[in-house]
């Protein structure tokens, strides 16, 4: 089985470079953005919030356990996280459908407004970001960054992110 020095003698060690650079380069720009939007949303939600409030959006209400799993950290940081949103009333605490003892965390309705506020705007901040992208370009750049993403959850032993929407599924 080859190793990781194998591979990259294999592979053109100039363009791997490149890569890495523009992986940093990226995560620097995207923390000093946050990826915020536009208007008066820029910077408005972040990373951590975002990401939580998207995956109970996504796939319903939740232990912290779950989702701390699901979001391949430690349960100690997420409930570090949820406290604020809770406190903000973007996330409700309620029982367990199923065992009452149990507490779900789940997406609150101004929770639900404000991720979509959110959402539009950043999806403006996309469209502006890659206003000279083609269609099929857009497309080819986000099943690039998703298999990226994905990579690196894998070798850092990590469970996948949530799945983003198809290109095509309405927002």
């Amino acid at each position: 089985m080859p190793t990781s020095q194998d591979m990259t003698t294999d592979l053109d060690t100039g363009l791997l470079d490149a890569l890495q650079h523009q992986v940093a380069v990226f995560a620097r720009r995207a923390e000093q953005t946050r990826l915020g939007g536009t208007g008066q949303l820029r910077n408005s939600m972040d990373r951590a919030a975002y990401l939580l409030l998207n995956r109970l959006d996504q796939e319903g209400p939740m232990g912290v356990k779950a989702l701390a799993a699901g979001m391949g950290i430690d349960s100690s940081t997420v409930t570090r996280q949820v406290a604020p949103l809770v406190d903000t009333g973007l996330v409700k605490r309620t029982s367990h459908p199923e065992d009452g003892r149990a507490v779900v965390l789940q997406l609150s309705p101004r929770g639900q407004a404000r991720l979509e506020e959110v959402r539009s705007s950043r999806r403006d901040l996309m469209a502006t970001v890659t206003e000279g992208w083609t269609a099929d370009e857009r497309e080819a750049f986000c099943t690039l960054l998703t298999r990226f993403n994905s990579a690196l959850s894998v070798r850092q032993g990590r469970v996948q992110p949530a799945a983003p929407r198809e290109p095509s599924d309405p927002a």
